[in-house]
């Protein structure tokens, strides 16, 4: 086993309380697109000559609501058309082995849940693609891929307004529940906290980490690319959540059947 690798494994039978932080590298293997580093399809303009954060933000959807649409149906397209990962299947079972494990992930892609992390220890900070909703009656929508096969953007039947996903758009603020359920559990603190595929620009994605370091706890970051959190953590691993999360979670479990 990889030193590295052991060590995770260590830090990991040892912790009680543990955080794992997931960006859109993580379901890079399920054949999504990531918005920047490797494999990323918008490192600098979309089409339409504008940064993905411009196009895909709250004020892009009142403005011109069609070409935000364009871009998350992309997006939207790509979730439907793929499923949970080895890494995500791995990761529920780790939370099944410990029952303090938590998962913060940034992706709206409903992964996570899908393989079977519980929602009482699941944190979408940046919500999810579906149910779709009116944005001027309310009415909740349930059949986003049938929208996608028609032209954008999509209308209420109820009342004819554009629909819109329950996911948080570039400039628009955080779901103030998924907001209190984190800073609420980083009040209790964690022994471990783990980075996988993201590039933590975000100070509450950061955060985490920061916090841990500060108390002495051990981080970890999982990621094929180095980003602004790497010079925090006490190791890294520059490999596939795919490759590392099933096999933590073969000698997690062996652990276990031996005890």
């Amino acid at each position: 086993m990889a030193a590295q690798l052991q060590r995770l494994v260590t830090a990991f039978i040892d912790a009680q309380r543990i955080l794992i932080i997931t960006g859109a590298g993580i379901s890079a293997d399920s054949g999504l697109p990531t918005y920047r580093g490797i494999g990323g399809l918008y490192n600098e303009h979309t089409d339409d000559g504008v940064p993905i954060e411009v196009a895909m933000s709250g004020d892009m959807l009142r403005r011109d609501p069609a070409l935000c649409w364009k871009y998350l149906a992309q997006l939207g397209s790509a979730c439907l058309g793929a499923q949970p990962n080895a890494a995500h299947r791995a990761i529920a079972e780790l939370q099944t082995l410990k029952p303090g494990c938590w998962v913060l992930t940034q992706n709206i892609d409903s992964y996570h849940r899908l393989a079977g992390s519980p929602g009482d220890r699941l944190i979408e900070i940046h919500g999810e693609l579906a149910p779709l909703y009116c944005q001027v009656c309310r009415e909740a929508d349930e059949r986003l891929g049938e929208h996608l096969q028609q032209p954008l953007p999509p209308r209420c039947v109820a009342c004819g307004g554009v629909l819109r996903p329950p996911v948080v758009l570039f400039g628009e603020r955080l779901p103030p529940l998924a907001v209190e359920r984190l800073y609420g559990q980083l009040r209790e603190g964690f022994d471990l906290v783990i980075s996988v595929g993201t590039s933590a620009s975000f100070p509450y994605i950061a955060e985490p980490l920061r916090q841990a370091r500060r108390s002495g706890k051990v981080t970890v970051e999982v990621n094929l690319s180095h980003t602004e959190v790497s010079a925090l953590v006490d190791f890294r691993l520059e490999e596939r959540a795919l490759d590392v999360f099933p096999e933590l979670l073969g000698h997690i479990a062996d652990h276990k059947i031996c005890k």
